[in-house]
């Protein structure tokens, strides 16, 4: 239909829909045949490009959580992927084979109320499972709602939630409670909706004929009236509908699990009926029933414990308190949800998140720990204990615990990821380009695969591949500041300067305080000669956090290199203040004391990086060169032998070389070579 291929391979098969905000289409992936895929354009509400940044970190974020939720639940629609494309962002979904509930809700067709609490119970059970993630689904309507094809089974579909984070704007007035259009949504926002599709479905409303609910109120309290004298309904499920829809969301069920348990007490209710009627029969089938009855025991210890109201509430807040960024009080909400139930793998498993975040790794891989030993087959805990023990340096275990991740859920591009951050600490650089090769496989739009891809490859000495990971993060968000500085440090390394300058300035002007990029640009101005804008650089540092100690030394260094030896030995001192054990400083004020004439100064500070760290081969090399001017031939060849053996150690063959040449001079009782100098660090690179 479309020569166009969306994200270079989904080709549109139809247009779904066509709206103010975007378009849906159903599309094939011309790599995968067979596949049939939903995808959604969403229009951004500005291009401008702070906007479209701060969108895109909120895309990203809300993207994770929907795949974790599509994973962990056959009943919610999966989400395949999500990209960008002409400042335009896209969902990738799984196409569900089906009709949707508005087919079943007809004019004049009322459903049965069996039929309408089974709806009630199938979709409730997997809002618990949404709400418990922080999600709310906020688009809950017939359509939205699945019968699978293959199973009958209700599947809840297009989550409103990139909707309202994209386009800031919501759709489908007559299912949403007024809380929600106000802009205050809640949970129970979706369970007003779903009561307003049972109500439909109890007086058989289609969609069109659903506004004139809103009119049908009582003028006193403001609360829909929507059971009329000839409609028969089951009292105690009227009196749950009316809770569900109760205008104030303050008097509305709270919880999707307070509406399972009056639902429940309706049914349990005919099953009593049923069973006093059936009495005699199973009296005379006691054994057999007791041989069926042990084994469904057996089986519903396997299940996870129904959640109380109260420990929903306060697993539920502690989410909430979590994705708002306070750690502390999430802790608090969980651990008292623990307390009333010492089983709830979810809550020890969000704690432990939070506890993460707080940077306490010990506790977040105890519970995570804790979370595995109650739920062996939860991905997720084994994927969270995998990141706390990385933090611990427990490279190995890490590892094992990726690993065990992948087992249970081999498309976790998440997991390759961790695990190949793991690898690359143990140096195992095959294995971890293969995990972040993985990761980009099963989700091409991960930009954090292709940046430490990229940055191993550097290290490897793969600089044009590393490029090309670089230029691949950019070309899905030109806005990715880190992208920008590695390809700029890659270009440095590459002798690209004034590449290298483009890159770290592009870097800057999208984070105006993106420290190691004015760092980095700062030497490459100096080392150009560019006196002025390499000052202006490091200041913009120091403005920025005035005890970052890298941007006085690199400042000390700069000023160094153009005679500037006092103002060098102000900026080592200070970074010296800082951190007393500093080898770099010591060693460069040592030089530019050196410099200044002051043989004294500059042995005090050569000796000084000695002590702190015996193995510095310049604090030897340099005390060296001291020492000969000293006249203490003996002291400077113990020195220069010293730095000798570890600059080769080091694989520095140069600096081998020039210290192997200074014991030749003083041993043959040589003049020393006019252009001895001291030897200067390297600037550190992050």
């Amino acid at each position: 239909m479309n020569s166009h291929l969306l994200d270079g391979h989904y080709q549109i098969l139809n247009v779904l829909n066509d709206g103010e905000k975007g378009k849906t289409y159903l599309v094939k992936d011309v790599n995968l045949p067979g596949s049939q895929f939903v995808v959604k354009q969403l229009h951004p509400p500005s291009s401008n490009p702070q906007t479209l940044t701060i969108l895109r970190r909120l895309f990203d974020s809300k993207a994770a959580t929907l795949e974790t939720l599509g994973q962990k639940h056959d009943k919610i629609q999966k989400l395949i992927a999500c990209f960008e494309e002409n400042e335009e962002f896209y969902i990738v979904q799984e196409f569900i084979p089906g009709t949707p509930l508005t087919d079943e809700i007809i004019l004049g067709q009322p459903l049965r109320e069996d039929q309408v609490i089974t709806l009630l119970s199938d979709i409730l059970e997997t809002l618990v499972i949404v709400h418990s993630y922080g999600v709310i689904h906020r688009d809950i309507k017939p359509a939205n709602i699945i019968r699978r094809e293959s199973d009958k089974k209700l599947v809840l579909v297009n989550f409103g939630t990139f909707n309202e984070a994209i386009t800031n704007t919501v759709d489908n007035r007559e299912y949403m409670p007024i809380e929600q259009v106000n802009g205050n949504l809640k949970y129970n926002s979706d369970i007003y909706a779903l009561g307003i599709v049972a109500i439909a479905a109890l007086l058989g409303l289609p969609v069109n004929e659903i506004s004139n609910l809103r009119t049908q109120k009582n003028k006193l309290t403001g609360e829909i009236v929507w059971r009329h004298k000839n409609l028969k309904v089951n009292s105690n499920l009227a009196k749950i509908i009316n809770r569900m829809v109760r205008f104030d969301y303050r008097k509305r069920y709270q919880y999707a699990t307070e509406v399972l348990d009056d639902l429940k007490k309706i049914t349990n209710v005919d099953h009593d009926q049923q069973k006093q009627h059936h009495k005699k029969l199973l009296l005379v089938l006691t054994g057999i029933a007791g041989c069926i009855m042990l084994g469904i025991a057996a089986w519903q210890l396997r299940l996870p414990k129904p959640i109380n109201n109260a420990e929903q509430k306060l697993y539920q807040e502690g989410v909430n308190k979590y994705e708002a960024g306070n750690y502390e009080e999430a802790v608090k909400d969980f651990n008292q949800a623990i307390e009333l139930d010492p089983k709830n793998a979810l809550a020890y498993n969000r704690r432990g998140n939070a506890y993460y975040r707080l940077g306490d790794y010990e506790q977040a891989q105890a519970d995570s720990s804790q979370a595995i030993a109650l739920n062996p087959q939860d991905a997720n805990a084994y994927f969270d204990r995998g990141f706390a023990l990385s933090e611990l340096g427990k490279y190995k275990e890490a590892i094992a615990d990726y690993t065990e991740a992948i087992k249970l859920n081999y498309q976790n591009a998440y997991a390759y990821y961790g695990r190949g951050l793991a690898r690359a600490k143990l140096k195992d650089n095959k294995g971890a380009i293969g995990d972040f090769s993985k990761a980009i496989a099963l989700k091409p739009q991960y930009t954090e695969a292709y940046l430490q891809r990229g940055i191993l490859r550097r290290r490897l000495k793969l600089r044009q591949a590393a490029i090309e990971d670089f230029d691949r993060v950019i070309k899905i968000n030109p806005n990715d500041a880190k992208a920008f500085y590695q390809r700029g440090l890659t270009q440095s390394i590459n002798k690209q300067k004034y590449i290298a300058l483009k890159d770290y300035t592009d870097a800057i002007r999208i984070n105006p305080k993106y420290i190691e990029a004015y760092l980095n640009r700062g030497d490459v101005y100096s080392d150009l000669g560019d006196k002025l804008e390499a000052s202006e650089d490091y200041n913009a540092i120091l403005q920025i956090d005035p005890k970052f100690i890298a941007a006085y030394i690199h400042r000390g260094i700069h000023r160094f290199s153009f005679g500037d030896y006092k103002g060098a030995i102000e900026d080592y001192t200070e970074a010296l203040k800082l951190d007393a054990n500093n080898i770099a400083a010591y060693n460069n004020r040592g030089n530019a004391y050196l410099e200044l004439g002051n043989k004294k100064a500059a042995n005090q500070d050569y000796s000084r990086a000695i002590a702190i760290n015996a193995n510095n081969a310049l604090a030897y090399y340099n005390r060296g060169v001291i020492r000969t001017k000293q006249k203490n031939r003996q002291g400077a060849i113990a020195d220069f032998n010293k730095a000798a053996k570890l600059f080769q150690q080091e694989g520095e063959q140069d600096s081998y070389q020039d210290a192997q040449r200074e014991i030749a001079i003083l041993q043959n009782n040589l003049a020393p070579a006019p252009t001895t100098r001291p030897k200067s660090g390297k600037r550190e690179k992050n």
